[in-house]
């Protein structure tokens, strides 16, 4: 009989589009990778037979009339590969809930002596404290990969306990978001913020610079010359700061800071001061400060208390307006962004003779990032809460795998070929 004619595909601009992507990520899996090409070749202009795709892709003519096929019934869900029938499962849906129970508990809940789990410690509660059938290491791995369940890891979690927390951090993003507009205005964001015990450390010998096929080394050793403090002012607007260095963090501290960073910043009808909930930034001295500079009455027997001082210093109708962050919510502060900055290019490789070499390599440093590094941050939070709402249910890898993951954004080939589910 002769060869009948392979199916002749045409591809819109779209599909095209979407195909042609597909193999330029990175993320595709080869096998899906080949089957894009085919269907793009097949649907070249030239009308090329299997056999030619075959040899330009290096693989077999069947391979090309199958997947060529499948595209034609069912489009980008054909390159997927289809449902396989497997073996059921000997392990009973009840056993499971207890392998996944036991495994969402902490050890000494279930009269365990360690407190990490491990396999083998999950065998041996089973086995032991809930009587089940025996089960394999693998196949309890097998449970728990299923539900994407990874007990034997763990990762630090602080909760807030700032009944305000929301609001706080929204105010405060919102200060971010218009920080170039309101500059026009003449109004002023500034985040302020300490880095304290800044060690002046040197090495016991020199640091030996890179060579071709050999890295860095620096001395292990190191003599102590003491600690220096850090603090730091920076326009959110415009990304400059203004530092002072010194050994402690006293309030007279930052006081004799804000003045400084008054007069270095540049001058603006209203100032809105950005910091955290550390006591010294709220001391009977900074309202004294700030009530001198909005020229407002200070009255220090009104002002006895923590709370009293913070809404003193947070009152809209004054020129300079501080906002606190939330508890636990430092990390709200682009200050923290800089001395990220700092400890990469300055602190983390440096070797100093003497807490003064410190203070004059630091100002220099600091000079120069002020004059050829400055930039205000693009801040992308939103204030929006932090915990995932989405349900157990809908997300995507449990669709379509039985798993709970709560993956970052899908792969490019997951957003254009559907999984099967």
């Amino acid at each position: 009989m002769p060869t009948p004619f392979a199916p002749r595909i045409i591809l819109d601009q779209n599909a095209r589009a979407d195909l042609q992507a597909l193999i330029r990520a990175h993320s595709t899996p080869q096998s899906l990778t080949l089957r894009a090409q085919i269907v793009l070749r097949a649907a070249d202009f030239a009308h090329p037979t299997n056999l030619k795709i075959s040899r330009d892709l290096g693989c077999d003519n069947r391979t090309t009339g199958k997947w060529r096929r499948r595209y034609l019934d069912r489009g980008f869900a054909g390159l997927q590969d289809a449902i396989r029938p497997g073996r059921p499962r000997t392990i009973g849906s009840p056993t499971r809930v207890q392998v996944i129970s036991v495994a969402s508990a902490l050890p000494q809940d279930q009269d365990r002596t360690v407190t990490r789990w491990t396999l083998d410690e999950i065998v041996a509660t089973l086995l032991d404290a809930l009587h089940t059938d025996a089960i394999s290491r693998s196949s309890i791995w097998r449970i728990l990969q299923d539900v994407d369940l990874k007990p034997h890891k763990s990762a630090y979690w602080l909760h807030s306990h700032d009944e305000q927390f929301d609001a706080k951090a929204q105010t405060i993003c919102q200060l971010y978001a218009k920080a170039l507009e309101s500059y026009q205005q003449g109004r002023l964001i500034i985040c302020c913020d300490e880095k304290t015990g800044m060690q002046v450390l040197e090495r016991k010998a020199p640091t030996k610079p890179a060579q071709p096929g050999r890295r860095e080394r620096r001395e292990h050793e190191y003599i102590r010359h003491g600690t220096r403090v850090l603090i730091n002012s920076l326009a959110v607007a415009t990304g400059q700061i203004a530092w002072t260095i010194g050994t402690t963090r006293k309030a007279t501290d930052f006081v004799a800071h804000l003045k400084q960073a008054y007069e270095k910043l540049p001058r603006m009808k209203r100032y809105d001061w950005v910091m955290d909930n550390l006591n010294t930034h709220w001391s009977l001295d900074v309202c004294r400060l700030v009530a001198r500079w909005c020229k407002v009455p200070f009255a220090p027997q009104k002002l006895k208390k923590g709370t009293q001082r913070r809404a003193f210093l947070r009152d809209p109708s004054h020129r300079h307006v501080f906002h606190f962050t939330p508890k636990h919510g430092s990390w709200l502060n682009q200050a923290e962004l800089f001395f990220g900055v700092l400890h990469r290019r300055f602190l983390a490789r440096g070797s100093f003779i003497s807490a003064k070499d410190l203070e004059r390599r630091l100002e220099r440093f600091l000079k120069d990032y002020n004059a050829r590094h400055a930039h205000p941050y693009r801040w992308t939070y939103t204030g929006e809460p932090l915990v995932r709402d989405t349900p157990f249910s809908r997300t995507r890898r449990q669709q379509r795998q039985g798993r709970a993951y709560f993956s970052p954004r899908p792969k490019r080939f997951e957003r254009l070929v559907p999984l099967q589910g």
